[in-house]
């Protein structure tokens, strides 16, 4: 059996935890979008497939996304304040979501036309990058551990057989 086997296997499991974590985060924002869009028009008759079309723009930005740090764009100021670095990021990605946009609409308007949302993808970048900066910083196991976990299952300061003080 090959060595490397383990580690393919490994990083094909992280990206597809990274790839599903964003695109329930995109999915959320551009489902939201879109039904509040069919709130505001329901008097013009707008069809429920924006929901649909919300979820395939969730994964097919989460897939630029992913290109875009495999390409390790957006690190020029990772060594700098958290919310430089993920203004930054929110930056350098909306700018490469443009462009896939643009090249997007260019083949849309051959078949029909669409409209633009770039403003909105670059606000909802800059949370999603907040977070990702976090965890970066933090390291994964102690970011999950803060968000997911208890608050004192990370502690790794307290001696084994010590109990962690509890909150009041």
């Amino acid at each position: 059996m090959n060595s490397a086997h383990p580690d393919r296997k490994a990083k094909i499991k992280h990206e597809l935890k990274e790839m599903l974590t964003l695109s329930l985060y995109l999915a959320f924002f551009f489902c939201a979008l879109a039904i509040y869009d069919l709130l505001l028009l329901r008097q013009y008759n707008v069809e429920y497939w924006t929901i649909a079309f919300a979820l395939i723009n969730a994964l097919v930005i989460t897939k630029v996304i992913m290109i875009g740090e495999y390409a390790k764009l957006g690190r020029r100021h990772e060594d700098k304040a958290l919310l430089v670095s993920a203004v930054w990021k929110a930056f350098v990605f909306g700018l490469l979501v443009f462009a896939f946009h643009v090249v997007e609409e260019l083949i849309k308007r051959l078949i029909h036309g669409s409209d633009v949302r770039s403003i909105v993808v670059f606000c909802v970048f800059v949370p999603l990058f907040a977070w990702r900066e976090f965890r970066r910083v933090m390291g994964e196991e102690s970011f999950v551990d803060l968000v997911f976990g208890s608050r004192h299952k990370g502690d790794r300061n307290i001696p084994p057989g010590v109990k962690a003080p509890r909150p009041e």
